[in-house]
Order: C-alpha cells, then structure tokens, then sequence
C-alpha cells in the first residue's frame, strides 16, 4: 500500500536541490534570528553542541509551526567549509601511526552498512508500506540531496526521501549528544575546548586555513567528491597540519556562527512543511533512526575492543547523523575525530556510489525475474 498519496503538493525539503537557494532576504534574516535565538538559550542552559542544537531545535520547531525560515545554499557551503578546515585540524603529524588501526574498524563500518541498511528498508517497505523504490532510497544511510537525487532518478516520491533522511538526521543530532551526557557520563561542551579567540588567531595561521576553506573546496567540486564543501576543506586542513606547517583550529567565533548556519539549514529543511499532514512519515522517519541508533550502540559495544578503537569512536564513526555533527561531537570530547571524520566521508561515498549500483542488479535482475516467473 502506497501512502506517498498523503503529502499532496508539499514544497521541496531542501534549499539546494535542483539549483542554488530562491531563499529571500526577509526568510534568510528571520532563519539566522531564530537560530541566533535558540543557539543563546541553549549555550545559556549550558547544553551540549548549544549553538548547533540550540538552531536545530529552534528554527524546526518554527518552520512545523508555519514560518517560511531558509538558508542560502552559498551561505551554507561557507560555513560548512569552516567546519571542515576544524575538522582537518585534528590529523597530527603522529596520524601516520594510527592509520592502519583503523582497518578493523572500516570492516565492521561495511558490514554495519548492509545489516543497517537492510534493517531500515525493510522497516519502511513492510512495517509502513512504503513503495520499494521509495524505502529503498529513505533507508539508505547517505547524503540527504545524492539520495534524493537518486531515488527521483528511478521513480520514487522525491520528497518522502528527503523527508525521511531530514528527519533522521535532526533526530540523531538532537538525541546522541545527550546520550553521551545521560548514559556515558560524558559532558559535550558547547564549543570544542580548544578553539581560540578570533583575536588570538595569528594572521598566518588566518590565512592558511582560509586558504584551506577556499582551496579545499574548489578542488574536490572539481574532482566530484561526495559532500565537497566539507570534504576538501577537511583533507587539504588534515594535509597542511600533518605536514606540522599550523596547528591552529578556526576561531570560536567563527565556529559558532557556522553551527547556528549549519543547525539553521538542518531545521528550515521543514519550512513548508504541515505536521498535520505529514506526521505519520516524521513518526517512521523517528522509527528508522531510532534502528540505526541502537545498531549503532550494538555494533559499538560488540566490536569496539575486538577491533581495538575506543567505543565512544566508533559509535560516532558508525552513527548515520551527518559527518559534520559526528566530527563536532567526537572534536568537542576529544575522541578520535581524524577517525570519525575519516570513516564517516567513507559512508557517503560508499552509499552514493553503491546503493544506485545495487538497487539497479536487484531490481533488475532479481524482483523482475522473480515476477515474470520461469520462461
């Protein structure tokens, strides 16, 4: 039974989809005060990851609510970049040593990708009787726009996807950071502990990661990387500080400002959107990363000491919550971020350039087979 029938004419869930943003001044304005807002009052309750959260929650809570909020896709890419060239400074010149530690914890991140995957389609196929083309793409743990992009290729219902995986998204982020706090006893600061000053940051070190920022991104747009506005940044930042050339991360302030864009962007993907007529998908959307979130912890708990990697880091490197949050959690503990940032740039690739590639032989070659029978 098909339900997409559900969302009637529902506007698209994502600003970059399809082309730049169409956001006005007035939406781009009220997003970035919402967010401003809601970032102050968690920073203030002393919340974890407060600026990001703090707009997640704030800016989705409005935009369910009926307020047209956005933020320019430009804008959006800036700030990510920021957070990429942060994330980059975390590979040290020791990285080297630790690199191959890491082959364990890539075989258990493959396999948690299948069972995951599976799991998750299943769920949205049978238990909420979504069409196979549409779960199939909603399940798997990609990129929010190459999924979408993907799945519309072949037919699905565009907009369940990009709902579906928004949801997931804004639903891990919100949860783990507090998971850590409440279960691990592990307190994740409002911004990572060894950001400087805008005004103690060395015009030198300025430079090269702005260099890093623009650099980075041009480069991997140009190559086609998966995610490339925090892609590039982050391995031409990796390179320049494992090359000892700076150890310096982004200012705070600036590290601030992109967590209330990114977190922003995250909650105006629901601009648009009626709770009335779409909450059974936000209630399955919940459902699917609430799996993903317990496979998580499973895995975590299972292979973490076989495969020699501190569980708190594998968690965050299997957690299907976007690698820009996962990274900014792992960076604001102090866990092994070079590792979360690493395997998590090694999901999306692995889910964009594999999910396509296989519901092409399974659909093909297996469902249409087994319909039409033996000739």
């Amino acid at each position: 039974m098909r339900r997409t029938s559900l969302l009637g004419p529902l506007a698209p869930l994502t600003d970059d989809i399809g082309g730049p943003s169409q956001a006005t001044a007035a939406r781009t304005l009220a997003g970035l005060g919402v967010g401003i807002t809601g970032g102050a009052l968690f920073a203030f309750a002393g919340a974890p990851l407060a600026w990001m959260l703090g707009a997640l929650i704030a800016v989705t809570v409005a935009s369910l609510g009926g307020a047209r909020l956005a933020i320019p896709a430009r804008l959006r890419t800036m700030m990510v970049a920021v957070l990429g060239v942060m994330l980059g400074s975390a590979f040290t010149p020791e990285i080297a040593d630790q690199i191959a530690a890491w082959s364990g914890a890539v075989l258990v991140l493959l396999g948690f990708l299948v069972v995951t995957m599976a799991l998750a389609v299943i769920f949205l196929r049978f238990g909420f009787g979504m069409d196979r083309i549409t779960a199939y793409f909603s399940g798997a743990p990609g990129g929010i726009t190459e999924m979408t992009l993907a799945g519309e290729s072949h037919g699905a219902d565009s907009r369940i996807i990009a709902l579906m995986h928004a949801t997931r998204i804004v639903v891990i982020v919100a949860v783990i950071p507090f998971q850590f706090r409440i279960v691990g006893g592990l307190d994740v600061p409002t911004l990572p502990p060894a950001a400087a000053s805008l005004l103690e940051t060395p015009l030198s070190d300025g430079l090269l990661m702005a260099g890093c920022a623009v650099f980075g991104y041009a480069a991997a747009k140009f190559l086609r990387f998966p995610a490339a506005a925090l892609v590039g940044p982050m391995l031409l930042s990796a390179a320049v500080h494992v090359a000892g050339w700076t150890a310096a991360t982004p200012p705070f302030e600036l590290i601030a400002a992109a967590q209330v864009v990114v977190g922003t962007a995250l909650g105006a993907r629901f601009a648009g959107v009626s709770v009335r007529r779409v909450w059974p998908y936000l209630l399955v959307g919940t459902g699917s990363a609430a799996i993903m979130m317990a496979l998580s912890w499973l895995a975590a708990i299972v292979f973490a000491e076989r495969v020699g990697v501190e569980p708190a880091g594998l968690l965050l490197a299997l957690m299907p919550g976007g690698l820009v949050e996962m990274g900014l959690i792992a960076l604001s503990l102090g866990i092994d971020t070079a590792m979360v940032s690493t395997l998590q740039v090694l999901r999306i690739a692995v889910i964009m350039l594999a999910a396509p590639a296989v519901f092409i032989i399974v659909d093909r070659y297996l469902v249409h087979r087994w319909r039409s029978g033996p000739r």
